[in-house]
């Protein structure tokens, strides 16, 4: 019996010792995961429902910029499935302790947003929360890439890449080229802004000759039969 109970004394706190570094190891990898778990970790404190900032933002106007994000995604489904967790940085240097690239903002494991100094916009918010959405209601169905990115566009009703909604047909540029179907594809492809454009161009136009946008919410119920968004 003693020599079981010294094993089991033994076993427990090397277990321990495994368990964190794992954990230590996903925070060196993949630093915007251990983020997402733990903000407070990485200097950031909750300065609204949800929404996390360094110490000192202003609460106000991100508070604001998050609010409207969520309004473009519910106006556009007719309400949200999810609330992703909301990581702003307003510093470089924050954006690069939380695991952030040169992007503006980041969608990670469909449950957060991360957003960097350049990318403390609304409609950058709201195209980060329109992936969380999106793979939310597809559940583990492929969508394409290019019709995530071209929804994204749309939802967030970025001009960049649109024309202002009511316009006749809101394409800038259009082609009937292939467009990248995987996510190292599409991050392979040059020409981002154009592949942008191309790809809102696309999904504009689709859902313009069906139902609108609840087009895109009978598509993802479709996806339990058809298993793959169909190429418009």
């Amino acid at each position: 019996m003693l020599v079981g109970v010294r094993k089991r004394r033994l076993i427990a706190p090397i277990a321990v010792l495994v368990l964190v570094l794992l954990v230590a190891g996903v925070a060196v990898v993949y630093p915007s995961v251990t983020a997402v778990a733990c903000p407070q970790c990485y200097g950031l404190t909750e300065v609204a429902d949800n929404l996390y900032a360094e110490r000192g933002a202003d609460r106000q106007r991100l508070a604001g910029l998050a609010a409207d994000a969520h309004q473009r995604v519910a106006a556009f489904y007719g309400g949200r499935v999810t609330s992703p967790r909301l990581l702003a940085c307003e510093t470089r240097e924050c954006y690069d302790r939380i695991g952030g690239g040169g992007e503006r903002g980041l969608a990670v494991l469909n449950r957060a947003v991360l957003l960097s100094p350049r990318g403390l916009d609304p409609v950058i918010a709201a195209h980060e929360m329109s992936h969380v959405e999106l793979h939310e209601r597809a559940g583990d169905h492929r969508v394409p890439q290019w019709f995530d990115e071209g929804l994204a566009v749309v939802v967030a009703d970025d001009l960049r890449y649109l024309k202002p909604a009511g316009s006749a047909d809101r394409c800038l540029i259009s082609s009937d080229e292939p467009l990248p179907e995987t996510l190292a594809d599409w991050l392979a492809a040059e020409g981002g802004d154009r592949m942008y454009a191309l790809a809102a161009c696309r999904v504009s136009r689709w859902i313009g000759t069906r139902t609108g946008p609840q087009a895109v919410a009978d598509l993802l119920t479709d996806l339990e039969e058809v298993g793959t968004v169909p190429n418009p």
